[in-house]
Parts: structure tokens; sequence; C-alpha cells
């Protein structure tokens, strides 16, 4: 067991390398516990594999990590200082051509003036976001409102050809936000899972090609869709690697996280590249923001200045246990196009070698490791390989969706070519499949990367012990769980 013990760390390191490992990226760099409202937690890319949608891919980010169901009065909305930002990149230049843009504000109910009750012959306002049932139809007892626009960028992020998304209900750009789970009292007319579905819009993405422009969008709060152990994954590994599948206690089981989902066609994404796109979500803030001194209703700063990147997600956990600490933050602020600043973290990865001091145990012995480049910067050839550098999510749009039942949750490593590291959907376990290339599956393949012989423990079943599987997920948009309610009454 020890032995065991020993091996699954390295596991991780390499592993989070090639792609990344355990958490997603929850408050993984200095800077972003300070702002967990744009702490990027998971991003997924896949071929939507909904009835009838096979046409589009389905992007979900999520943000604002650790999410109490029970956390009030004021919960977890989104940052009206921040843009959220998913990129694609379509031509293999590791640059953006497409960017699709959420900017958030809020409102106080009773048309911005708060709601307030009379007593003692005065109007005093209410401490809390809803004094009463709540409905999409009837918002008189809501006292706080999120409301976001959507852009479609075609190139530079920045100086690029912004268009604004419409809301096809509406024919305006304003697309609403539900109320987070507050409870069953405050959804009593209807569940809060048939609230929230009335919170995904038909848009009109303006800036796609005119034939490829009605998707999907939902913004709101759901349950955080990434399952690992990880109390015990940071306690040294304090696990079994090679134990049960279903062994392990998922700590991410009693919280939330918000969402920003997106169905997109096809058509609109692929460009006038090869199918295979490469993609990412970031936030930013404006460089200079000052408290002011006397805050007035929502508003307790004034922001300026450019917008400054400042959270970075495309595989999962890479900025958390492959980036070293020194360059965590300079890492979310980057771009997939600079990232051969960070290749001695990919090629020369410092997690093996403190786990050979510790424990004497020996990782593979891959020089220049070739096959976490492959998955880490390039792409796997033949599955997700476009000719860009630069890590990223890859998603190869040629290969058709997997339905529901069929999926393999260790994806393209268990013969599931639409599954990770081809994209990445909520019911692949990149845990399992991570730690298991880390430890050199890539060399059993026959990808002419490295030998079985540089790899002799490949093909070991490696596991964080956690089930992570596509029946834990919907098989239609946004795909996500109803998140937990802040009540259990």
């Amino acid at each position: 067991m020890k032995l065991k013990l020993m091996m699954l760390p390295m596991t991780c390191l390499a592993l989070a390398i090639t792609s990344a490992v355990q958490a997603s990226s929850h408050r993984e760099a200095p800077f972003i516990t300070e702002n967990p409202k744009v702490d990027a937690t998971d991003f997924y890319a896949f071929r939507s594999y909904e009835a009838g949608r096979a046409g589009f891919v389905t992007l979900i980010a999520n943000y604002n990590p650790l999410q109490d169901a029970y956390g009030g009065p004021n919960y977890f909305s989104m940052s009206p200082d921040a843009i959220y930002e998913i990129h694609v990149d379509n031509n293999g230049d590791a640059k953006e051509d497409l960017t699709f843009q959420f900017d958030f504000n809020q409102r106080l109910g009773n048309e911005g003036k708060g709601i307030a009750l009379p007593i003692d012959g005065k109007n005093i306002p209410v401490p809390l976001v809803n004094v009463g049932p709540v409905t999409k139809q009837d918002q008189a007892a809501v006292n706080f409102r999120e409301f976001y626009t959507l852009n479609v960028i075609k190139g530079d992020r920045r100086t690029g050809d912004s268009m604004q998304a419409m809301n096809a209900a509406t024919d305006h750009p304003i697309f609403a936000k539900p109320l987070d789970n507050i409870g069953a009292k405050t959804f009593s007319t209807q569940s809060y899972e048939q609230y929230a579905n009335t919170f995904v819009h038909s848009v009109r993405l303006n800036g796609c090609p005119s034939q490829a422009q009605m998707g999907r969008v939902f913004v709101g709060q759901r349950k955080d869709s990434f399952a690992v152990n990880l109390g015990e994954i940071f306690d040294l590994v304090n696990t079994d690697p090679v134990g049960a599948t279903d062994g392990e206690v998922d700590a991410l089981n009693d919280k939330n996280v918000t969402t920003l989902a997106l169905e997109v066609p096809i058509a609109c994404l692929k460009g006038r590249g090869t199918g295979i796109i490469g993609l990412w979500t970031t936030a930013s803030l404006p460089q200079t923001s000052s408290l002011l001194e006397e805050p007035k209703n929502l508003r307790a700063k004034r922001s300026s200045g450019p917008w400054i990147q400042v959270s970075r997600l495309g595989m999962p956990l890479v900025n958390e246990v492959v980036i070293g600490l020194p360059d965590k933050n300079r890492f979310n602020a980057s771009q997939p196009k600079d990232d051969g600043q960070f290749l001695d973290y990919v090629t020369k990865p410092t997690l093996p070698v403190l786990l050979n001091v510790l424990f004497g145990v020996q990782a593979p012995t891959v020089s220049g490791r070739p096959d976490l480049v492959a998955a880490f910067l390039t792409g796997l050839k033949g599955v997700n390989e476009n000719g860009s550098v630069g890590e990223m999510l890859r998603l190869n749009m040629n290969i058709a969706p997997t339905a529901k039942a069929e999926q393999k949750n260790l994806g393209v490593a268990a013969g599931d070519a639409a599954g990770f590291p081809n994209g990445r959907r909520p019911g692949d376990d990149v845990v399992d499949a991570e730690i298991r290339v880390a430890m050199g599956l890539l060399c059993h393949l026959g990808l002419n990367l490295c030998t079985p012989d540089q790899a002799t423990s490949g093909n070991l079943p490696y596991t964080d012990g956690v089930l992570q599987s596509a029946e834990q997920f919907s098989d239609s948009f946004p795909y996500l769980m109803t998140p937990l309610a802040g009540s259990p009454n």
C-alpha cells in the first residue's frame, strides 16, 4: 500500500501536465483566491449529444467556486465589474478568432428603488433578495435581479469586430439570470428546475454566418459538476490510487457553482478552418478600481482603465497543480500563444522529482516528456492535433457525438473518440484518464511518442476513487444538474 500511495502523487503532476488533474481549477492562484467571482472552476466543450442537436457544440464555463447552498442573504452573483469570455481558435495559430463575451449588470427590485415596507409611517428597505415566492413571470417579490449581454467578437478580443447577440424571443440584447436556489418555499409554485428552465434563452448570434446564428444560452447556478477526492489528494494523495473507482467521497458533492452555458452551431465555430478548434475561457477586470467613500445602492467602488485578464482555463487544473507557485498569477494573465514561457513545467515536471526524493519512486523515463507535450500543448495526432502550440481544450468537431448511454467516461483512452481529451464532456473522468496518461499510457498506444519500456506502469488502472460518468448528468442543455437548495425543508 505504501508504494501505491507514493505512485499516485507522482501521477498527479505528470498527469496534470498532460492536461490537468484532480479538482478542476478551484482557487488555483494566489490573486484569484481574493476574487472568487472571476475564478473559473471548470470548462467543457463537446459536440451536443441532446437528441436533434448534433449540429451544435456546447460550451460550458463554470465560475465562483465552492458555493454553499445556504450562502445568503446575498448568495452568489456575478461581478458587474468583470467581463467573462470564451475564446475559439479555429485556424491553428493559438490566437482567438472568435470570442463570446458575457457582461453582467445588477438591479434592485421595485424598478431599481428596492423593495421597502411601510414601518411607522416610513418606507424601510428590506435586507433580503426576495420577500415572497418567485417565478419568472412574477418578479414582484424579487429585490435583486441580474442581467447580462452577450457579444460575439470576430478577431482580436479587444480590437475585433463586435456584435451584440439578441434574445430571439424579445429581439432585445438583454438576457435574464435566475435567482440562486434559495429553497422550496421561495419556489413554492414550481420546482426550482422548472423555474430555471425558463431562463434557457434562444439566442441569435449576430456575427456568425447567417445560416448559423441560432443557438441557446443559459447563465445560472448549477450543482458543481466536478467530482474529486479533493482533501485526500492534496494531503499527499492519502488514498489508494489503484482502488475502486467509486470507493471515495466526492469533496464537491455539497457545493454549487455558477454556469455560463452556450450552444453554438458548428458552422459558426469552424470558420475557414479544418473543424478542429482550440478553446479556453477567461475573466478580466478593469486595471484600476477605487472604493467609494459613500457607496450607493449596489455599488461600492468605481472601476476604469483597460481590461486586465485575471483568470484563464482550458484543460482542467493546469494552473492548480502544474504551474509553479511564482508563475500562477502570470499564467492566469497569459494567452495560449505565449505558452512557451511555461514549457519547462511540462518537459521538466517538478512533482515526480519531489516524490522520488521523498519515497524513492521512479517517474516515466521519457526525456523531455514528448507524450505530455502532445497531450498538453499540441493535441494528439489523428485525434485533435491542429497545428497550434499552446495550452487549450481542443475539440475535433468532425467526430460525431456519442449518445449519453454509450459514453465511456475515460473518453479516447476507452475508444470513445468524442470524449476527453477530444474536448471535455461533463461525464468524462478527467482525473482517472489523466493519471493514466501521466504515468505513460500514451507510450503503450503506438503513437511514436515514447516506448512501453519507458513507462513500465503506464497500463495500471489509476484512479482517485471518485466516480464520474455521463449518468450523473442530463442529456439536454445545459446538461449540468439542479443546484442544491439553501433550505432543505
